[in-house]
């Protein structure tokens, strides 16, 4: 059971790696740019965007911001369009008391894909971010939508049994909050970080509000049904691309998303990584993410 809670917390959140010497935290360049706009409920998103070409959109997982994906923003922007989301109540997005179902979140990525115009977007949801985005599939289909990549997130076919032992960690959240954050981002990795940028991980994390970062887990553990996502991604005429990146104690999300797409997921397991792929290992998650960019857009 131990083995499994920790398994589940991995998929809850995100933590950073090295990072040169800039952090894009709340930093704009001539290269990458800050911007945001409303959503349909009055809250304003803040993304980061670089590139042109054709769009990319990466969305964190639990309480990280957008500049969790600075190795990506800096690799995939010399030829694509890349944006970097603040998903609601993370980063320097409003942080309000409502709208914190994955339903809601990923009607929030769609209405930045409208708000920004983007044709035939690639998606990449990490932890948190993958039951988001085939939430997003099941509202808004995929005649929109260039592919979908998932990284190393917790998918399974019925509520989460991890309710009565995740509990205490919960409190633990609103009890203490900087040692939670502490603990666990600590936990994240299998490769050495500096203490500065742990620390500035840790600052990240803490800026969500307690009671918003139970409701996110919460509500993560609670979807009873990806189904509905899940067939529409498999319908014959509206097919998409799926690619799942993810390290060993992911494997059961592994196997059901191949048991659910069969022939249409890749999987791509990351031996001796974290649940951090593209921080532990830029350059295979670089790798692999680029080949299957390329697959996705040569069918548009």
């Amino acid at each position: 059971m131990r083995t499994r809670l920790a398994s589940i917390l991995l998929c809850i959140a995100f933590v950073p790696g090295v990072i040169e010497q800039t952090v894009l935290a709340q930093t704009t360049t001539k290269e990458t740019k800050s911007g945001s706009f409303k959503t349909s409920d009055g809250i304003s998103i803040h993304y980061l965007e670089a590139g042109s070409g054709h769009p990319i959109v990466f969305i964190p997982g639990w309480t990280m911001p957008a500049w969790i994906w600075q190795k990506q923003i800096e690799e995939f922007s010399k030829k694509y369009h890349v944006i970097a989301v603040d998903p609601r109540s993370q980063g320097e997005s409003d942080k309000p008391l409502y709208g914190h179902l994955p339903e809601t979140r990923a009607r929030d990525y769609k209405e930045l894909v409208d708000q920004l115009g983007l044709k035939h977007p690639v998606l990449v949801g990490w932890s948190m971010g993958c039951g988001e985005l085939i939430k997003y599939v099941e509202q808004f289909g995929t005649n929109n939508l260039g592919g979908l990549v998932l990284v190393d997130g917790f998918l399974s076919d019925k509520p989460s049994d991890l309710f009565v032992p995740i509990s205490g960690w919960m409190n633990q959240v609103q009890q203490d909050r900087h040692k939670q954050a502490d603990d666990f981002v600590r936990s994240m990795f299998k490769k050495p970080q500096p203490e500065d940028y742990l620390k500035r991980v840790i600052d990240a994390s803490m800026q969500v509000p307690a009671d918003t970062a139970v409701v996110l887990i919460y509500n993560m553990l609670a979807i009873k049904d990806f189904s509905p996502g899940f067939a529409r991604l498999a319908e014959t005429k509206a097919s998409r691309p799926v690619l799942f990146m993810y390290q060993p104690e992911t494997q059961a999300s592994a196997d059901y998303l191949k048991l659910k797409l069969g022939d249409k997921v890749r999987l791509e397991k990351f031996e001796g990584d974290g649940h951090a792929l593209f921080v532990d290992n830029p350059e295979k998650f670089n790798r692999v993410l680029e080949d299957f960019l390329k697959a996705s857009w040569s069918s548009h």
